[in-house]
């Protein structure tokens, strides 16, 4: 079920008040506006009106894959819900979830638990973009593509479904295979930050567990699980 508001401050803090009253794993808020959107590492999220912000929950069995591993979940099916709108290859995907239109960032996927809830909130620019970040964002307006957040939430909450069913039934390699089809190549230039450190390096894939693998100058392999990472030009 899908609720809708006209305005809040987060959907993801809203689910998660909901998941602690013990609603049901399927249940979707959506808001027309936020004022309190947050991104990854407490960034803010600008929320202006026309564009999808959205929150689900997934109820955590003792027989499902690692739960960090739902990022990659939540990722493959916005791809695939983007991709219905704008064709495929027109998305590609980046560690750990980010998905990228013309090299610009199109939207934001921001995980949270709360005992056995994971709330996965979706940020997707529909009708407008940021134009003062630190990176290019883009919106499905600007790729030429008109679409209403609830059409384009009903076609996510059906992908995500799907993806979910696979993710418990099949294990996450299923989800692995999927992102790294729908990534930017194999052997991309990528910039990672951690803290004050950056490392730079050659896109080696992912692992079995979704940490992404850098091949340095030196030929070694350097395992990243956390940190901000950029497509070198």
């Amino acid at each position: 079920m899908i609720r809708t508001v006209g305005e809040t401050g987060s959907t993801n803090a809203d689910m998660a008040a909901l998941a602690r009253e013990g609603v049901a794993e399927g249940e979707w808020l959506r808001a027309e506006r936020q004022t309190a959107g947050r991104g990854r590492q407490g960034r803010q999220w600008a929320s202006e009106t026309g564009n999808l912000y959205a929150s689900t929950l997934v109820r955590l069995r003792a027989s499902d894959p690692p739960a960090p591993t739902l990022g990659f979940v939540a990722a493959v099916a916005l791809e695939e819900a983007v991709s219905a709108y704008l064709g495929e290859a027109k998305a590609l995907l980046k560690w750990p979830n980010d998905l990228l239109v013309s090299g610009a960032k199109l939207s934001g996927i921001l995980l949270e638990r709360t005992g056995d809830a994971v709330i996965i909130g979706f940020g997707v620019n529909l009708a407008h973009h940021p134009m003062d970040l630190d990176r290019p964002a883009t919106s499905l307006a600007a790729q030429g593509c008109d679409v209403a957040p609830e059409l384009f939430l009903e076609t996510l909450a059906e992908s995500l479904s799907r993806w979910l069913v696979r993710w418990r039934g099949e294990g996450f390699e299923s989800v692995r295979r999927r992102w790294l089809e729908r990534a930017h190549p194999q052997g991309s230039a990528l910039a990672a930050r951690q803290g004050n450190e950056v490392v730079e390096g050659l896109f080696a894939g992912i692992d079995a567990q979704g940490a992404l693998l850098l091949r340095l100058a030196d030929g070694t392999r350097h395992v990243i699980h956390a940190g901000d990472v950029f497509l070198i030009e």
